[in-house]
């Protein structure tokens, strides 16, 4: 099973799908149980990866259980079906198991017109989201990353609210536009490689790629204004898919269309494509673009605007949905702010940070959704007094609620105070920018919790509204559970970090043929005037956040 785990992990979720192909659509109650118990199913398989990946934690290998070798599915062009993982795409995909399996169990009672094609296409996207993370030949990768467009469009477009089809359509341009500038970027790499490597060999296989993209910026065929273009064009399709400001405008309009565990999928897991795409390829294969001064410092500014920008337009919300939408353009500016900070603290509180989104802001999603279940309207008007009624409800929500602000002992402050540290290391004054974040963040949560749960019930429609039932206690029982994990006890996943991690930051900062480089390079090109900064060890910010020994 060792050998085969990551396979059996990817494939579990599409197995459901073709099972349910041959269920008739009458049967609405099996067609639900069926997609399930494949979700939970996909969840359980997954957990064996945790000890299995812990014992191997600590090995010389980059990649762990790998399966494939390069070009043995396409000879002909050099694409293989190869998947392994690291620490990094490793919480990334027991994230993704996770909220796959609490978001079709949310849609029970959410949805009932075309309930077949609707669990059909889930599970499909959720298959296509874990190759992403899972891919170690990147036409293996472009084929997941395409491939989950399609699912997503149908559940916003068929499922979705009142504008669904023009949320479904922006939301599949925005990244189709994306997609195209990175399969030219990877052609270029492909055809690159062929001419560097000795002997000469067409490959996809991103380990070979990671050998000779950083040769890009000093080749004199190239040089470093051909290898920024290629920077710029993977950052394209990374940044509409986190999305960075201002390729973000497709974000709030897909949220609010879409169906609530559409939305849950969306922000939890969707959005960190983007960034696992930063980490995973442009940190690597740009790393003498990226410590370039005006590279790196346009993408510091673009998180930070993301980070005041989202917050403060959280404010301005009406509806609680837009509200959660927005709040995610800033968290994920949190997030981007830590892998372009490049040190081991930054990045190591970035990754840790996608997960806690994915948690906190799925919950936040969820909780909306079972809001409007019972009373088809998102207007913060229209509520008031809901503690009176559902306290239950009222409890779970404020503790997701402190979650997402970053109050100590909850999750997300470990990821935020991480992140901060890391940019305050490279300069006080971007950690300066990205603090009134954290402010705004209480500012709009607090606020939008005192007009909904605080007071008597204003409204009659509000009096008679039930609790939660033990289905949708469920829900949310996972997502509280690591929500104080990791808020209590942050150093287990600080220590799957630290070696990926520390790889990465090593290669950007000390890249090969780095010192090379430079030198070659005339003055006004040359990065070497800005001084090497200590990277933070992880084990450091793990002692820090209140996970040291």
């Amino acid at each position: 099973m060792q050998n085969h785990i990551l396979s059996i992990i990817l494939f579990t979720p599409l197995v459901g799908a073709l099972i349910l192909l041959f269920v008739p659509k009458e049967n609405k109650d099996a067609i639900r149980w069926i997609a399930n118990l494949f979700a939970l199913g996909g969840f359980l398989v997954s957990l064996p990866l945790v000890p299995m990946f812990w014992s191997q934690m600590q090995s010389a290998d980059r990649f762990k259980f790998i399966e494939g070798v390069p070009n043995n599915w396409i000879p002909s062009i050099g694409a293989g079906y190869v998947i392994g993982i690291d620490g990094i795409s490793f919480l990334l995909i027991m994230l993704t198991t996770l909220l796959g399996w609490i978001s079709i169990l949310s849609s029970w009672t959410a949805i009932e017109n075309r309930v077949k094609e609707y669990y059909v296409w889930f599970l499909i996207l959720q298959t296509g989201m874990l190759g992403v993370f899972m891919a170690l030949d990147f036409f293996l990768f472009f084929v997941f990353w395409e491939a989950m467009l399609v699912p997503m469009y149908l559940l916003i477009g068929i499922w979705g609210g009142p504008r669904k089809l023009y949320a479904a359509i922006k939301f599949f341009l925005y990244t189709l536009a994306g997609s195209v500038l990175m399969l030219l970027g990877i052609l270029f790499l492909y055809f690159h490689h062929y001419a560097a490597s000795s002997p000469h060999v067409y490959t996809f296989s991103i380990p070979e790629l990671y050998k000779t993209a950083p040769l890009i910026y000093s080749d004199p065929a190239y040089g470093p204004t051909i290898a920024t273009l290629l920077f710029f064009a993977f950052f394209f399709a990374f940044a509409i898919k986190v999305p960075m400001f201002p390729f973000h405008t497709w974000l709030p309009d897909a949220h609010v269309e879409a169906p609530t565990a559409g939305s849950v999928i969306l922000a939890g897991v969707l959005l960190k494509m983007g960034t696992y795409g930063f980490i995973r390829f442009s940190l690597p294969f740009f790393p003498d673009v990226l410590m370039h001064t005006k590279v790196r410092g346009w993408m510091i500014t673009l998180s930070i605007i993301a980070i005041i920008y989202g917050a403060l337009v959280s404010l301005m919300q009406k509806d609680m949905k837009k509200l959660v939408a927005y709040s995610s353009v800033s968290h994920l500016g949190f997030c981007t702010l830590g892998i372009f900070a490049l040190n081991s603290a930054g990045l190591s509180g970035s990754v840790l940070q996608q997960v806690n989104h994915g948690i906190s802001t799925g919950a936040l999603f969820l909780i909306v959704g079972i809001l409007y279940e019972r009373r088809h309207t998102r207007e913060i008007a229209e509520y008031g007094g809901i503690s009176n009624v559902m306290p239950v409800y009222a409890t779970i929500t404020m503790i997701m609620f402190l979650s997402s602000m970053g109050l100590p002992l909850l999750n997300g402050f470990v990821g935020e105070f991480t992140i901060l540290q890391g940019a305050f290391m490279e300069k006080w004054q971007w950690g300066a920018w990205a603090v009134p974040g954290v402010v705004l963040a209480a500012a709009y949560l607090l606020w939008l919790y005192q007009r909904v749960f605080f007071g008597t019930v204003t409204n009659p429609k509000n009096e008679k509204l039930h609790d939660l039932t033990p289905r949708e206690v469920l829900t949310f029982v996972p997502l509280l559970i690591m929500t104080f994990w990791i808020g209590l006890y942050p150093k287990p996943f600080f220590q799957i970090l630290e070696q990926p991690v520390n790889q990465i930051v090593q290669n950007v900062r000390n890249p090969q043929a780095g010192g090379a480089v430079n030198a070659a390079l005339p003055p006004s090109i040359q990065h070497a005037d800005q001084p090497e900064r200590p990277t933070a060890a992880v084990a450091t910010a793990a002692s820090v956040t209140g996970g040291g020994n």
